[in-house]
C-alpha cells in the first residue's frame, strides 16, 4: 500500500522479513522541532512520521510504521528546482515488498528516476512534479502543496498524466491558541476516483483522512470529525451520479436471444428471451415460446451472454465510487467483511434514498482485540462482555454478519460466535492468534475467511501465537511449498468444512499478489485493464509481491502459491462452498474466476461461485443469485460466451439493478476509465 493519499485506497496486502538496502538504523532522525503526525485508524495508532527543513533548504521526513506486522520505514531528502518542483528527491528504507530505494533529479533539461518498478528519463522544459512510487507521505504532502500554489490548481506529473485539485469544504480543527480552519481538496488525475488531502490556510499538507490517516501529533483526536465532514462533502457529487447512470424503463425489458447461466440448475441455455417488469424478472424461457410484451424495450442478445448480477464477497467498500466501479464490472451485490462502520452506514441510506449508485451492500463488522496488530477499520474489544455488546449494536445497525480478526480474544469466541448466531449474523474472519482453523469452526465459524487460513492448519506450531502478524503471510510462503495436500492436517480441515458446510472466501487474487510477481512485474488482474486507467495507478499496480525472506527464493514462494491453488482445488472437490471474493479494488473479480478454473472448477461452478453461492451464504437466495421468475433483476449482458472463456465476463454491455438500467461503458467513464477492458 502506498503511504498518504496517492494511492491510499489500494489494499495493504504485502509483507517482509528481507534486510532492506538501508536498514532503519541508518534512516535520518528528526530533530526535536520537526513536525509530528500520527499515523492512524478507527482501529487505533499504526505509527508515526516527522518532517522538517535543514538548513540548507532540503526537504526531509522519516516515516514508520506497522500495518497488522507489515513493517514500512523510510525518509525522504528532496530539494526544489527553481520553478517551485522536486528537483530531487531520495528515498531510502524499506516496505513490506522489500527495498524503497527510490530517486528523482532534474538535471540539463532532463528529469530522470529509478523507483523500485521503472527507472526511465523524459525532457523537463516545464514545471511537472513526480511522482513517487513509494516513501513517506511528505511526497504526497509535497506535491499537494506545489497543486494547490499552480495555476488553477492544475499540474502535470511525471512519469505521466495531469492531476488537477477542487476545493470541498472547509472545518475548524483544534482549540484555543491551536485552532485553526483546514480545507478538504479533491485531487483527480492520480487514480480512478477522486483522492482527498486536507491543507490549513497556507496550503500547506495538514493531513489526510482515509482508511488510514496522517494527522499532526496536537490534531489526532480530530479524526472522526474530519472523517465525517469528508464523508458529507464527497457525498455531494453522488446523487447528480446516480441521476446521470441510471435509466428506468418506462415498461418492460425484454432480452431476447442470449445464451443465459442458469445458476440455480448450474447450466448455460442457448437462444433464451428473459423479460423484466417493474424490477422483477417475470418471463424466463427459449425466445421461440417467450415472446417480448408489447411496447417492450427490446435488448438484442445475439453473441452475448446473460448472467445473473455477480457478487464480490470481500470487498472493503473505499468511497463512493466504488459503486459505478463494481457495477461497471457487473457487481450488483458486495459482501462488505468489514469497514468504517459509521461510512457503511451512511452509504446505505444515501443508496436507498436515490442518493448514491451502489451494489447492493451486506456488510459485516469486524470486530478484533486490542494490540500492535489490531485490523485498521476494527471496533475493538477489550473483554468479552465488550465484544458482545458490539455484536449487539451490529445487529441493531441492520448488519449481516461479524468478523472476527487475529486479535480477538479465541477464549471469547464461543459466546460471541453465540450471540451472534442468536441474532442472526453469519460469522467469519480471520483466525485469532493461537488457534487453527478448526478450533474457530468449533467456536462457531461459518466461513474460514483467505486461503492462508486453511493452508495455517498445517503450519508449524510455533507460528501459532504470532500469526495475527507477519507470519499469517510469511509462514504459508515459507512451509505450504512442502505441505503433502492430502496429508492429515488438510485432510481434517477440508473434511470438517465439508461435512459441517463451512463455506470458504479464499479470496485467491490477493495471495496471487503476495507471493507470484517481482517488483517491475504487472499482477495477472490488472493485465486486461493497462491503458485504461491514471498512469500513476498502473505504476502501483507494478509493486511486485512481497520479498522474499534470504534463505528462500520467489520460486519457493510461487511453488507455495501453487499448493494454495492445489488446496483450492481439494476443497471444491470435497464439496466446500466457495464464495468469490477480491480483497482488492474489485475489478480482479473476474480474474479470481480464472484461478478457480485453474483449481479445477468449470466455468459453470466458478460463475456460481460469484452468483448464487453468495447469495445463499447471506440468505439472499430467493431473491438474487439467479435468473428466475419472481426475482429481482439484477442482470449483466455480457460480449461474447463465458461458457468457453470466463474472462469474457469482463466485457459488460449492459448491466441492470433492482430492474433499472445502466449502460457498462458510462458506467466505466464515471469510475475513471478510459476504455473498455481489453
Amino acid at each position: 500500500m502506498r503511504t498518504g493519499f496517492i494511492i491510499g485506497g489500494l489494499a495493504a496486502f504485502f509483507a517482509s522479513s528481507a534486510i532492506a538496502q538501508t536498514p532503519s538504523a541508518g534512516l535520518a532522525k528528526p530533530p526535536a522541532d520537526a513536525r509530528h503526525f500520527i499515523i492512524e485508524s478507527t482501529g487505533g495508532k499504526h505509527g508515526d512520521a516527522w518532517t522538517w527543513v535543514t538548513a540548507d533548504g532540503t526537504r526531509m521526513a522519516r516515516e514508520t510504521w506497522n500495518l497488522r506486522g507489515q513493517a514500512f520505514d523510510s525518509d525522504l531528502a528532496g530539494r526544489a528546482g527553481p520553478d517551485g518542483m522536486a528537483a530531487s528527491m531520495t528515498i531510502r528504507g524499506f516496505s513490506p515488498t522489500g527495498d524503497a530505494g527510490e530517486s528523482f533529479k532534474v538535471e540539463g533539461g532532463k528529469a530522470s528516476w529509478k523507483s523500485p518498478v521503472d527507472a526511465g528519463q523524459s525532457a523537463y522544459s516545464s514545471p511537472a512534479f513526480y511522482v513517487t512510487q513509494g516513501g513517506p507521505a511528505e511526497t504526497n504532502g509535497w506535491f499537494l502543496e506545489r497543486l494547490l500554489a499552480a495555476p488553477g490548481h492544475t499540474l502535470a506529473l511525471l512519469p505521466a498524466g495531469r492531476a488537477t485539485a477542487t476545493r470541498l469544504t472547509d472545518v475548524e480543527v483544534g482549540e484555543g491558541a491551536a485552532k485553526q480552519t483546514v480545507t478538504l481538496w479533491s485531487v483527480t488525475g492520480i487514480a480512478n476516483s477522486p483522492i482527498t488531502a486536507w491543507a490549513d490556510a497556507r496550503g500547506r499538507f495538514f493531513g489526510t483522512t482515509t482508511v488510514v490517516a496522517w494527522l499532526p501529533e496536537a490534531y489526532a483526536g480530530e479524526l472522526k470529525k474530519l472523517q465525517a465532514a469528508q464523508a458529507v462533502a464527497m457525498a455531494a457529487e453522488a446523487p447528480k451520479l446516480a441521476k446521470a447512470l441510471v435509466k428506468v424503463p418506462a415498461g418492460p425489458v425484454a432480452f431476447t436471444h442470449v445464451r443465459m447461466f442458469d445458476a440455480d440448475a448450474r447450466k448455460f441455455l442457448a437462444d433464451q428471451t428473459v423479460v423484466v417488469t417493474k424490477g422483477k424478472i417475470v418471463a424466463v424461457g427459449p425466445a421461440a415460446r417467450v415472446k417480448a410484451p408489447k411496447g417492450a424495450q427490446l435488448i438484442d442478445g445475439r453473441g452475448k451472454t446473460l448472467v445473473p448480477g455477480m457478487w464480490d464477497c470481500h470487498m472493503h467498500v473505499g468511497d463512493d465510487y466504488t459503486g459505478p466501479q463494481e457495477l461497471s464490472m457487473g457487481v450488483t451485490s458486495v459482501r462488505d467483511p468489514g469497514n468504517n462502520d459509521m461510512l457503511t452506514i451512511d452509504r446505505r441510506t444515501r443508496a436507498a434514498a436515490g442518493q448514491l449508485l451502489f451494489p447492493h451492500v451486506y456488510p459485516s463488522s469486524l470486530i478484533d482485540g486490542k494490540g500492535p496488530y489490531t485490523a485498521q477499520v476494527a471496533n475493538v474489544a477489550t473483554s468479552q462482555a465488550e465484544a458482545i455488546a458490539l455484536i449487539d449494536k451490529a445487529a441493531a445497525n441492520h448488519f449481516t454478519g461479524i468478523k472476527f480478526y487475529g486479535t480477538f480474544n479465541p477464549a471469547w469466541l464461543p459466546a460471541a460466535t453465540a450471540e451472534a448466531h442468536k441474532l442472526g449474523l453469519h460469522v467469519h474472519g480471520h483466525i485469532p492468534a493461537g488457534i487453527r482453523a478448526t478450533d474457530a469452526i468449533a467456536a462457531g465459524y461459518d466461513e474460514v475467511t483467505h486461503i492462508n487460513w486453511v493452508m495455517m492448519q498445517a503450519a508449524p506450531a510455533e507460528l501459532l501465537p504470532i500469526d495475527n502478524g507477519i507470519a499469517r503471510f510469511e509462514g504459508p510462503g515459507r512451509f505450504a511449498k512442502d505441505v503433502d495436500l492430502n496429508g492429515p492436517a488438510l485432510n481434517l480441515i477440508v473434511d470438517t468444512m465439508a461435512k459441517k458446510h463451512i463455506y470458504s472466501d479464499p479470496t485467491m487474487v490477493a495471495f496471487e499478489q503476495l507471493y507470484v510477481p517481482e517488483s517491475g512485474e504487472l499482477d495477472s488482474s490488472y493485465t486486461a485493464f493497462v491503458g485504461t486507467m491514471p498512469a500513476a495507478t498502473e505504476r502501483g499496480f507494478k509493486s511486485g509481491g512481497f520479498a522474499v525472506p534470504k534463505d528462500l527464493t520467489r520460486a519457493d514462494y510461487r511453488a507455495s502459491w501453487a499448493k494454495m491453488v492445489g488446496l483450492l482445488g481439494k476443497m471444491h472437490k470435497a464439496g466446500v462452498p466457495i464464495v468469490a471474493g477480491t480483497d482488492g479494488l474489485g475489478i480482479e473479480i473476474i480474474h479470481e474466476l480464472e484461478i478457480y478454473e485453474d483449481a479445477g472448477f468449470t466455468p459453470v461452478e466458478a460463475l456460481a461461485a460469484a452468483t448464487i453461492v453468495p447469495a445463499t451464504l447471506v440468505g439472499q437466495d430467493k431473491h438474487t443469485g439467479s435468473i428466475k421468475v419472481g426475482k429481482t433483476a439484477d442482470l449483466v449482458l455480457v460480449e461474447g460466451d463465458p461458457s468457453k472463456h470466463i474472462g469474457d465476463l469482463r466485457h459488460t454491455r449492459v448491466v441492470m439493478l433492482d430492474g433499472k438500467l445502466l449502460d457498462a461503458d458510462a458506467l466505466r467513464t464515471a469510475a475513471g476509465f478510459s476504455g473498455r477492458p481489453k
